[in-house]
């Protein structure tokens, strides 16, 4: 593939020569220039040069000719201004037309088909011809260019509406953050890994094989095909720098959720951290461990009860999960560890997010949780009332704790 530096290198050459050329000279040096690059040269010099691919190859008949019989070009060249006129020229509306039909939500017919279809060039000129505009699909290329457009797939920047306390949210975060790592209190990053189907999927990225043996996977990712789903949750200890997920195999709900929070801190938690007396844990705004979610703290309030440790959570604002530590922090290196692998299995899940590690010392533990957790559970209104619950006086929707009922 000829590099975009070539490419350059080629358009200035021809732009300090081509006033000095004739027709003739033109396409005989682009014809030149393709063949010295070899295969690939005639369609990167017509883009450097805007010449047709066509023009390039009669300039290499040309030269043969010439080296064999040694006679003049075997096509003629043209008077100046000679040729046919170019297409925007005898059509002069082309360019606005055009314009407004590659941005109709703006500028075009709001009835205009192309507003719900894909605006290819064969789409464009098609619409273009039943307006009375003859043109072909490679000449509206050719325009949209000169109008300054190109083909360009969608940026992902757009999280929602920015909440006008967020900045203020993420100060109140962090200083309660580094208020329990100051009295060496546990503090956790949890949330929901993506789902994951069970069989022989592609994944994406690419991993080491013998050269010519890459791995076999379904065409399709149907979950009809699949052997199960795997749903890892997990939890990030942002002091200790380690990791506990659980794969469930059921459903991801808020007692899924508490349930592998318990689990950290019975294998992991406790033993880090034995005179702790609260606990701090950083969450999104939704999901399973919702702001909203009444059984998350149902089940939270029950936990609180059972370790007899506060339980103090924070919630990032709308629009904000990507800033939860556990996400850049433990489950992107997840993702990285296993790229280019079928999930054939749970265990093989299991074993693949616990052999994740980092240079800076990250380590996981993980393990299987084949437990049914219904979805639809209520929680009343009565009980709610009963929970030790305190917000907090900035955000109390975001910012509460839970205290252990002392008689439990």
């Amino acid at each position: 593939m000829i590099s975009p530096e070539i490419v350059d290198n080629i358009r200035v050459k021809y732009e300090s020569l081509k006033s000095e050329l004739d027709e003739r000279r033109r396409r005989m040096w682009a014809a030149s220039e393709a063949t010295s690059l070899g295969h690939g040269g005639v369609s990167a010099v017509s883009k450097a040069t805007c010449l047709a691919e066509s023009t390039i190859r009669i300039g290499r008949r040309e030269m043969n000719y010439n080296s064999v019989e040694s006679k003049g070009s075997i096509c003629g060249i043209r008077k100046k201004g000679g040729g046919r006129m170019p297409l925007e020229k005898k059509d002069e509306e082309l360019y606005n037309l055009l314009d407004a039909l590659v941005e109709p939500t703006s500028r075009g017919d709001p009835m205009s088909p192309l507003r719900w279809t894909c605006k290819s060039t064969r789409r464009l000129a098609k619409e273009l011809i039943s307006s009375g505009h003859p043109v072909s699909h490679a000449k509206v290329g050719q325009l949209l260019t000169e109008l300054n457009y190109s083909l360009q797939s969608t940026r992902k920047r757009m999280e929602g509406k920015s909440h006008p306390d967020r900045n203020a949210q993420f100060e109140f975060i962090n200083n309660k953050v580094i208020e329990f790592q100051t009295h060496d209190q546990p503090v956790i990053s949890v949330d929901a890994k993506k789902k994951e189907l069970i069989g022989r999927f592609a994944n994406a990225g690419r991993e080491y094989q013998p050269t010519g043996m890459p791995e076999e996977v379904e065409t399709y990712d149907f979950l009809s095909l699949a052997d199960g789903k795997g749903i890892p949750y997990g939890v990030y200890d942002m002091t200790k720098n380690q990791g506990w997920v659980c794969v469930g195999t059921d459903h991801d709900t808020a007692r899924f959720a508490v349930h592998t929070i318990r689990q950290w801190w019975y294998q992991m938690g406790q033993v880090e951290y034995p005179q702790a007396n609260e606990l701090l844990i950083t969450a999104d705004g939704g999901g399973s461990n919702g702001s909203r979610n009444r059984l998350w703290k149902y089940e939270l309030q029950r936990f609180a009860d059972e370790i007899q440790l506060a339980i103090a959570v924070c919630h990032f604002p709308p629009g904000t999960s990507k800033w939860n530590k556990i996400e850049h922090r433990m489950f992107s290196h997840i993702t990285k560890n296993w790229r280019g692998r079928p999930l054939t299995s749970h265990e093989v899940i299991v074993n693949l997010i616990a052999n994740t590690t980092t240079d800076t010392g990250l380590k996981i533990r993980a393990e299987l949780d084949s437990r049914e957790y219904p979805t639809g559970i209520k929680v009343s209104d009565k009980t709610m009332k009963a929970l030790q619950l305190e917000k907090n006086e900035f955000h109390g929707e975001w910012n509460y704790t839970i205290r252990a009922q002392k008689d439990r």
